[in-house]
């Protein structure tokens, strides 16, 4: 039987334990860690970026990511049932004072006119000030649905404009490209910070990164 719950139940192979046993290792406070820096590079370049963090898990590279773009106080709108706020256990909330308001979309898509509706300027003591979009690509509790990377382009343009964040949750970006062919790189264009995962459609049993600027993943660690 072929287990389908979810894409994280994969085992590693003997050849993955073969090389994980057989990896150079170091101290990763001190960036000794030739195997890691190694893969912290390598992903970094893939996506176009200057710096990427490894971390034990999706949610730890989500709240790093969005916390490195919205202070205590800020919020972060993303789509009602985007990761970040359906299952993460609130730890963006509990760990860092951001709150986050939602826009529904019966397929997970991002909704520009709501989005521009929804967004709060700097307004002065007392108001809470929109810092970033978080969009989720693909989207698990959509269905896997893909987000065309026209909206994508769409939403970094506005954003752009009025000095607002973009995160990218893409635990499950390597299925949008190999599903569109779109280059990561173009994805990595079009955010300021960018999760992925590795036991998500790749199968490795452990692991995620942030992907973003240099400040962006020192500030992470």
């Amino acid at each position: 039987m072929i287990d389908l719950r979810s894409d994280t139940l994969t085992k590693p192979t003997p050849e993955m334990r073969r090389a994980m046993a057989e990896a150079e290792v170091g101290d990763d406070v001190y960036a000794e860690d030739p195997t890691v820096t190694a893969l912290q590079e390598r992903v970094a370049a893939m996506f176009g970026k200057e710096a990427a963090l490894f971390t034990p898990t999706g949610s730890m590279a989500n709240v790093l990511a969005v916390a490195a773009l919205v202070g205590p106080g800020q919020e972060v709108l993303c789509e009602a049932r985007a990761h970040i706020v359906r299952a993460e256990l609130g730890a963006h909330g509990a760990l860092t004072g951001l709150t986050s308001r939602t826009w529904s979309h019966p397929d997970g898509q991002i909704d520009l006119p709501a989005i521009q509706e929804m967004y709060a300027p700097d307004m002065g003591p007392f108001f809470v000030r929109t810092a970033a979009v978080s969009v989720e690509n693909t989207h698990n509790f959509a269905g896997g649905a893909v987000l065309p990377i026209d909206d994508l382009r769409a939403l970094r343009s506005w954003t752009s404009g009025i000095g607002c964040a973009v995160h990218l949750d893409g635990a499950r970006i390597w299925n949008a490209h190999v599903a569109t062919g779109t280059p990561l790189a173009d994805y990595g264009a079009l955010a300021d910070t960018i999760s992925v995962c590795l036991s998500k459609g790749l199968g490795a049993p452990i692991g995620s990164l942030v992907v973003g600027t240099a400040e962006m993943v020192d500030e992470a660690r």
